[in-house]
């Protein structure tokens, strides 16, 4: 079977074909690079560029992967949650493909493209414990099968790499932070500033940035000479602490609420041996690297989607598809993208359920 999927809920407009023996046959993704000047993604900017590459985007993947439109099984597209304009477009380039093909179509939830691209390129079995932590969304999960998530944990106000991207705007840094924080940190103290772990005694799995974030705000004012952040002058030296130092809190904050999530997920399922880190932060090595000492330290796999594939992409969508495809679990035409579809949420439907039949 193959499966082509479609991601543009953000600002890469992508696509891939795969087929069941997790294999890639073709893909092809396009970053926006015009919302740099704006230090974030402008969502009219984005929809209008997945408009307006959509179909080359498409025709490239279909290239390389030496296969004709025919020849795949069914389409699937992520259908939320994302800025509702991109996800529109890529929603209906799916359903006009799978319209004109007489292909099953498959709306595919975004977090769940994340949350099974482990998957694809590791040996992990459900279920498994899950870390999803991207610009928008940071959660603890454990992943029960297709379409079946049990959340534990949350943030109840920024996600961690939203939280990067604001320390790096306020220190001048560009756009998107995560990669340039962890390379400003790899040059920095991390121990040099006192930052706070918030919730740390809140006795659940639930996160929070906005106060640190307001932490490191406040550092960077107090080098200037009026208190405001925009006459600040740091030398490099001072802006490589700060990152290091944020970059090490929110690290340990991720870990702390893990470890009491392990403690959750083992008592629920003994048998289960995964831990699984996915989104766009995932794509921070020194995370990577301290969430596998945890792993290894609780008796636990740790497996992480190959760094390429943390950032959204048409693959983890692609294989996504499947899964629900092996399933029988196809999507009607007249399905709704969503800009809000909580993971949790996404259940099963009946087996062959709709859909356009091939």
């Amino acid at each position: 079977m193959k499966v082509l999927g479609i991601e543009s809920s953000c600002d890469e407009t992508a696509a891939a074909i795969v087929n069941d023996k997790k294999e890639i046959l073709g893909e092809c993704v396009l970053t926006q690079l015009e919302h740099k000047i704006y230090g974030g993604v402008v969502p009219e900017i984005a929809a209008r560029s997945h408009l307006e590459h959509m179909d080359e985007i498409l025709e490239e993947t279909f290239k390389k992967s030496g296969l004709s439109p025919c020849d795949i099984d069914a389409v699937a597209a992520a259908s939320g949650p994302g800025l509702i304009g991109g996800v529109v477009i890529g929603v209906m380039a799916a359903k006009a493909l799978a319209l004109a093909l007489n292909k099953p179509f498959i709306a595919v939830n975004h977090l769940e493209g994340h949350a099974l691209a482990a998957r694809l390129t590791s040996d992990v079995e459900y279920p498994y414990l899950l870390l999803l932590v991207s610009g928008g969304h940071c959660q603890i999960l454990i992943v029960k099968g297709v379409g079946n998530f049990e959340r534990l944990g949350t943030t109840i106000d920024d996600a961690a790499g939203e939280a990067f991207d604001k320390v790096a705007k306020m220190l001048n840094l560009g756009y998107p932070g995560g990669p340039i924080i962890e390379k400003m940190a790899a040059l920095g103290d991390e121990n040099r500033f006192v930052l706070p772990r918030p919730l740390q005694n809140s006795g659940d799995c639930n996160l929070s940035f906005s106060g640190l974030k307001t932490a490191v705000r406040k550092i960077i004012e107090s080098y200037s000479p009026d208190n405001n952040i925009e006459h600040a002058i740091l030398r490099k030296k001072d802006a490589a602490d700060i990152c290091a130092s944020f970059q090490l809190a929110v690290t340990e904050s991720l870990i702390h609420k893990l470890q009491k999530a392990i403690v959750i997920f083992k008592t629920k399922y003994p048998h289960g041996k995964d831990l699984v880190v996915s989104g766009g932060v995932a794509a921070n090595t020194y995370l990577r690297d301290r969430l596998k000492f945890l792993a290894e330290t609780e008796g636990l796999s740790f497996s992480a989607p190959p760094i390429r594939f943390c950032t959204d992409n048409g693959v983890m969508i692609a294989w996504a598809g499947m899964e629900r495809a092996l399933k029988g679990l196809y999507d009607d035409l007249n399905f709704k993208p969503r800009p809000r579809w909580p993971l949790d949420a996404n259940a099963p439907k009946a087996a062959g359920a709709g859909g356009v039949k091939a």
